[in-house]
């Protein structure tokens, strides 16, 4: 403790502390001058790079227009999702098959034509021509099965609309 107090009670001590000081001044007023410098320098490039425009402002206008490409990106989605739905009710898979119902009849004017959904549900319609008369049936489809007695073509145009 006394080596402390003699060491503050040294005839230069207190020239030496103000000598400290006014370097510490000095260097924090060079500082001050260089941060300014700095900022001058920062505020100059950034509108050189911005093209005359400051880079900052045109940033936050890109993060602007980011943000909204995204809130319409999620819009499309939600429409998109709200499309697949739809669509997985509608006509998806065809299925024709022709062929000559009759031995007297020329040309393969009959036909079956199966229209399926997603699910291989729809209908299979039957066209059945001869020289008197052409007649059309349908039969309801459900995940590719009918409830009624499906000949061979009807059989067949399921199968090839179930592969489409």
């Amino acid at each position: 403790m006394e080596s402390i107090l003699n060491i503050l009670e040294a005839p230069y001590f207190d020239l030496g502390l103000i000598i400290f000081i006014m370097i510490l001044i000095i260097l924090y007023i060079t500082n001050i001058v260089k941060l300014g410098k700095i900022r001058r320098n920062y505020a100059s490039f950034m509108n050189k790079v911005g093209n005359g425009e400051n880079i900052q402002e045109s940033l936050e206008k890109y993060v602007k227009q980011v943000e909204e490409v995204k809130k319409e990106n999620e819009t499309l989605k939600k429409g998109i999702q709200q499309l697949e739905t739809g669509v997985a009710g509608c006509i998806q898979k065809v299925g024709l098959i022709r062929y000559s119902a009759f031995k007297d009849t020329g040309s393969d004017l009959s036909f079956t034509l199966a229209l399926l959904n997603k699910e291989n549900t729809g209908v299979v319609l039957n066209g059945i021509y001869s020289r008197d008369m052409s007649n059309i049936y349908a039969k309801p489809v459900e995940k590719g099965v009918s409830t009624y007695t499906l000949s061979e073509e009807e059989k067949q145009a399921i199968e090839k609309a179930m592969k489409a």
